[in-house]
Formats: C-alpha cells, sequence, structure tokens
C-alpha cells in the first residue's frame, strides 16, 4: 500500500459485486492560492465529494470552503460503493491536519447528509477481507450488524464502530 508517515492517504474496504476487496484513497487539501477553490475527484464523483466535504463543514465543524481540496483513487480505479465515503472523509482530514493514518488501518462506512456513519452491505465480509489482508483496525458504522462474523477467524482486527464524523474522529485523531 504505503509507507507509513504520508498524510492523506486512507484504505477503504469495498465491494465490487460481490467481491470485496481494499483500494488506497489519496487526498491532498491545500490552501486556495488562486481565491476560488478548486474541487476535483479523480476515479470517485465529484459531487459527492462535495456532499462530504459540506457535511465535515456544518456538521463537524471543519472549514474546507477555503481550501482546494484534490481526492484520487489510486490504480485509476473508478468507486461508486458509497462504503468509500468514510475513507475519503479519513483522508481528506488526514490531510488537512497534515496527520498520517496508520496503515494497517481501513475504513468502510457510507456517510448521511446529518453526518452520520451508516452501516454499507455486507459489512461482514469486507472485514474478513481486511484481517486477511493483515490489517489490524477497520472502522465501520456502529448500526452494522456484524451476524456473519460468528464462528470466523479474524486474525486480531478490531472492529471500531462510529455513530458519525465528530465520533469518527475523536477516536481517529485521539492523542494527535
Amino acid at each position: 500500500m504505503h509507507e507509513e508517515g504520508l498524510s492523506g492517504v486512507a484504505v477503504s474496504a469495498m465491494l465490487d459485486g460481490t467481491r470485496p476487496f481494499l483500494i488506497e484513497v489519496q487526498s491532498l487539501v491545500s490552501s486556495a492560492a488562486y481565491g476560488t477553490p478548486q474541487r476535483s475527484a479523480t476515479g470517485f464523483d465529484v459531487r459527492r465529494l462535495n456532499m462530504l466535504l459540506a457535511v465535515l463543514e456544518k456538521r463537524a465543524g471543519f472549514k474546507l470552503g477555503v481550501k482546494d481540496v484534490f481526492l484520487n483513487m489510486a490504480g485509476g480505479l473508478k468507486v461508486s460503493d458509497p462504503a468509500c465515503d468514510l475513507a475519503v472523509v479519513s483522508a481528506v482530514l488526514s490531510s488537512n491536519f497534515d496527520f498520517s493514518i496508520p496503515s494497517d488501518v481501513c475504513f468502510a462506512g457510507e456517510i448521511g447528509l446529518s453526518g452520520e456513519v451508516r452501516p454499507v452491505a455486507q459489512t461482514d465480509r469486507r472485514i474478513i477481507e481486511a484481517a486477511r489482508l493483515g490489517f489490524r483496525k477497520i472502522y465501520v458504522s456502529s448500526f452494522s450488524s456484524l451476524e456473519g462474523l460468528e464462528g470466523q477467524e479474524l486474525s486480531g482486527i478490531e472492529v471500531v464502530k462510529v455513530a458519525d464524523v465528530p465520533a469518527l474522529c475523536r477516536t481517529l485523531f485521539k492523542g494527535n
């Protein structure tokens, strides 16, 4: 994936059809040099990015309206799974604060307009795939049903449940 210490990078556990796989989300947030902030997304719907940025402004108090925000899905993939929202928000905040997210952490959750983290389909399969690939922690919605995990060997992955964007920030950035 990436070296430790890079800000603006988060990993999303997503589905392509029924197959789970993990994708690197890259973000760059910087001061708008030319007055009007730019919003650019490669491999991700720019309207959805704008919506997520508005949620961060309104529901979590982050002032991103005067910042340029660039987003890229590594590998040239085009992503439409709403489960990437949590990784996108995490990558944007990571870049904004120049804080690196550990490379063994991943995300699977949809962000609603009120800032809540909504559960996504087949969360259990995403967690199993992340554990199989050696991830130590995965952030999911606190409303996710994890019934499919009974009896599964999860190889020490910690499932962190978050209810909304402020809760994500408190748990992800604590101590930094």
